[in-house]
């Protein structure tokens, strides 16, 4: 633990149009159609990606991974020195450093504090935090008023504090020196400052986003995490999937985490019962992708039981499901699965309630009693036999995923480092396209507001006023028949966003304004001939993520990081030298 601690082109849609218009798929520079029929990675797509895999992780503002960025303080026993032409971010310099309108200056937390407490990232702190475009009152409501020195040790994090006091642990942000990984990325590929959550709230509302663009429709759900739904009931029977239909959109609004209905886990993780789940209505991204014939999966750390072997199904003990394990940076035993965080699973169509494994690693991201969901160990069987599904969503297992109080950056850049070092081995990382993002952003301080996108007039409310994110109806996101979508307060708070890939841009900071929703987006743009969801998601409006690509200059660029530092050990196809000496 000690050792750890030291060490602008045509958009996608202009080309679908053109595809269409042809009678087939273009990209930029070429005129040939692509041969490959619909399935697996070999999809037709409006862009030469044909893998997408979305690593989602948890809880990070984009101040607290960037605020300094591209410069690092190298006072932990090793530098990190940007490229020559690095751009700059919108991210905290002058006044916002040493006069900052918060309780404290925001300060730099060094590796020893990695692991800290969780801040309150809830719909309504979040927006009171933001105190009208302010941005003043962190400490008071994600904070409430905890010293970083408290927050450490709420953690068990023996670190000192140091520091200027007071040091309010929500003003605080890591720089090159901790989150060594992103930062590498970001040199050496495409990050967006100018992204953030689709709507106000925490990780469910996030994960949900993220794959429908549309926290409306609760069938069902508790009154602490929905607005306007009955609360479930139990099944008569045990918990089915109906992977051919989506069910109609309920009455309510997820605007907080609760576990989802469909999950035979659910009760396990919190002893919860019925009540206290959420039953979505409505379609997600992989409904979608599923009537278009496109291999598509979420894969979860923990999903499966610990013993499990892909292939070999009767390896599953289902009875252990969702029991694994792991220890953190810290030393503490973590679960790995967490039910609130697999948004596929409040959805009946989209749901493997019974954690069922594949039928085989042949039928990971087609259509079997996995129906789509399934643990990571699936990911890597397919991956390594050549068998990638064109989308693929990857949550680490819960101490590797980011989310203070149980997670850290070392621990979160060790599974992103694996996990892209890995995929850059394989013969598909030609055609392939990784997007880092995060559910929110843990209540951390972020000095950039967005723009109200989404407006909403309830209790839950008070971005612009008590009971209030704006004043007007007509900004209420609608369903498909006209009715308001209240408690989708949005933009919420900016998150970081990265493009990696052999068509990502290089060292390059985007300025599109890009939401959660945007992955969405681009996955319908490239494989689903610009379809959309409907019924007030926002794929419709959200930025495009294709300005963090040139698809015009294909590239064999690899770049391998050590897991541990964050620190280049090489690239391949012509790649830059090290950004860290």
């Amino acid at each position: 633990m000690v050792d750890r601690y030291r060490c602008r082109w045509r958009s996608v849609a202009a080309i679908s149009a053109a595809a269409a218009a042809v009678g087939g798929p273009l990209w930029l520079g070429t005129t040939s159609a692509v041969a490959d029929q619909p399935g697996r990675g070999g999809s037709p797509t409006a862009t030469p990606i044909k893998h997408l895999v979305v690593i989602y992780q948890e809880n990070v503002s984009f101040d607290h991974y960037f605020a300094t960025y591209p410069t690092a303080a190298n006072t932990d026993g090793q530098r990190f020195v940007a490229a020559p032409g690095t751009p700059s971010v919108n991210g905290l310099s002058g006044a916002l450093l040493s006069h900052n309108p918060n309780l404290s200056n925001p300060q730099r937390l060094d590796p020893a504090q990695a692991a800290t407490c969780d801040q309150d990232h809830g719909y309504t702190a979040e927006q009171k935090a933001f105190d009208h475009g302010l941005m003043d009152q962190f400490v008071q409501n994600t904070g409430h008023g905890l010293t970083l020195q408290a927050c450490l040790a709420a953690e068990g994090n023996p670190a000192a504090a140091g520091g200027v006091t007071p040091n309010y642990a929500a003003m605080d942000y890591y720089d090159g020196n901790t989150v060594t990984g992103v930062w590498n990325y970001a040199q050496h590929f495409a990050m967006s400052d100018n992204s953030y959550g689709t709507n106000f709230g925490p990780s469910s509302p996030g994960a949900v986003n993220v794959t429908a663009g549309n926290t409306y429709g609760a069938i069902c759900g508790p009154s602490t995490a929905v607005y306007q739904a009955p609360a479930c009931v139990a099944p008569t029977g045990s918990l089915q999937a109906s992977p051919t239909t989506s069910a109609a959109q309920g009455p309510g609004t997820m605007y907080s985490d609760a576990d989802p209905y469909y999950d035979v886990c659910s009760a396990t993780e919190d002893a919860s019962t019925p009540a206290k789940e959420i039953q979505m209505g409505g379609r997600n991204v992989g409904d979608l992708l599923s009537q278009k014939g496109v291999t598509w999966g979420w894969f979860e750390g923990g999903f499966a039981s610990p013993g499990y072997v892909p292939g070999q199904p009767s390896t599953d003990n289902l009875a252990a499901t969702c029991t694994g394990t792991h220890q953190n940076v810290l030393g503490q035993t973590v679960k790995d699965y967490i039910p609130h965080h697999e948004p596929f699973q409040f959805y009946a169509s989209t749901a493997n309630p019974q954690h069922l494994p594949p039928t085989s690693v042949a039928a990971i991201g087609h259509q079997d009693q996995a129906n789509h969901q399934y643990d990571l160990k699936d990911f890597w069987a397919a991956a390594d036999s050549n068998n990638l599904p064109a989308v693929s969503y990857l949550k680490a297992p819960a101490y590797q995923d980011g989310h203070a109080g149980y997670s850290d950056p070392l621990d979160e850049q060790t599974f992103l480092v694996d996990t892209i070092n890995h995929l850059e081995t394989l013969p598909s990382w030609k055609d392939t396209a990784v997007v880092i993002n995060y559910d929110d952003s843990d209540g951390w301080y972020d000095h950039q507001m967005g723009p109200v996108v989404s407006q909403s007039q309830t209790l839950l409310d008070a971005l612009t006023g008590t009971g209030q994110c704006g004043t007007t109806a007509a900004q209420v996101p609608v369903t498909g028949g006209g009715a308001l979508e209240q408690a989708r307060c949005g933009v919420g708070p900016r998150l970081p966003m990265m493009v990696i890939s052999p068509y990502s841009r290089r060292n390059f900071v985007d300025n599109t304004l890009t939401t959660q929703t945007s992955v969405v987006r681009f996955v319908e743009d490239n494989w689903l001939g610009g379809a959309r969801i409907g019924g007030g998601s926002a794929d419709a409006t959200s930025g495009t993520l294709t300005s963090m690509f040139d698809f015009t200059q294909p590239s064999d660029h690899r770049l391998y990081l050590n897991p541990s530092t964050g620190e280049p050990t090489g690239s391949g196809g012509g790649g830059r030298g090290s950004s860290v000496q």
